[in-house]
């Protein structure tokens, strides 16, 4: 067995997917070439680059915090379902 097969079949089991002989097959050298680029990407002098999470500068884009005035206790209720005591009453999910 080739260890291209190997890691496919050690893959495979890491994702939970069971792989039919005729997928092995076509998947495997599909498999290897990535293992090669990979080995590609290990010959690059990183030397001087700080690692990073991502590719690109990330920025948030949300709103910045602001106090606003929000409804009324009895206006957000009043579509609800159902409500007791000021709350919303929701069905119980977690036994």
């Amino acid at each position: 067995m080739s260890t291209a097969g190997f890691d496919l079949r050690y893959v495979a089991r890491l994702a939970r997917l069971e792989l039919a002989p005729e997928e092995e097959s076509r998947f495997g050298p599909q498999f290897g070439s990535i293992l090669d680029y990979f080995a590609k990407l290990k010959e690059l002098n990183v030397s001087g680059l700080e690692p990073t999470a991502h590719p690109v500068p990330l920025v948030n884009v949300t709103r910045p915090d602001a106090v606003r005035p929000s409804l009324p206790q009895d206006e957000a209720l009043r579509n609800a379902p159902a409500h007791a005591g000021g709350l919303f009453i929701v069905p119980k999910i977690v036994e």
